[in-house]
């Protein structure tokens, strides 16, 4: 597994790098013996260290983040390590147990990242947004289950998807109260 420990705005020692790398793939190795990248961003928050972790674990397109905060960058870092160890071992077990080498079917879309509006400025009605960025993604096919488990590790707050029981576009989101939401169009009435 290729690792990348790098810090924002700051020098990462050999030591934190050292101590990142080793933990970081001795977590990941115990799940997932072939796991592909894995990326460790260390930045300063005001008085605190912030640390930001993204583990692709598989092919199958998963991204697994978290990040923490903490006094120093040790104690930030073993925070996150600790809730990306946790996700990894969640799915983990989600696909021993319940998904047996089903096929994973994607539909190829397009995905843009467009700027907000500026509050104090008068936007005429015919405008159009201005696209930032524009990149090729692809729709997954899944359960609903296994939508909700890939917004929860990849922490997204929404994820689009072809539902495998019915071959509809789906959307799980996570909603402003803290719970799940979820929109089916083809259980649509009237």
């Amino acid at each position: 597994m290729d690792i990348s420990v790098r810090g924002k705005n700051l020098d990462v020692g050999d030591a934190l790098r050292t101590h990142a790398e080793g933990h970081l793939g001795n977590v990941v190795g115990k799940y997932f013996n072939h796991a592909i990248d894995a990326t460790v961003v260390f930045s300063r928050e005001g008085q605190s260290m912030s640390t930001d972790i993204s583990v692709h674990p598989g092919p199958r397109g998963l991204v697994v983040q978290s990040s923490a905060e903490a006094a120093d960058a040790y104690a930030a870092f073993d925070g996150a390590l600790e809730r990306v160890g946790k996700q990894l071992r969640r799915y983990k077990r989600r696909l021993a147990n319940h998904h047996k080498a089903r096929p994973q079917d994607t539909l190829a879309a397009q995905q843009y990242v467009i700027q907000p509006d500026d509050e104090n400025e008068e936007i005429p009605e015919d405008a159009q947004p201005a696209i930032i960025a524009e990149m090729e993604t692809h729709v997954a096919t899944l359960t609903v289950s296994e939508a909700v488990m890939r917004m929860d590790l990849g922490d997204l707050p929404v994820v689009m998807f072809t539902n495998s029981a019915n071959g509809v576009l789906n959307v799980v989101y996570r909603r402003a109260d803290g719970n799940i939401g979820w929109i089916d169009p083809a259980n649509a009435t009237g």
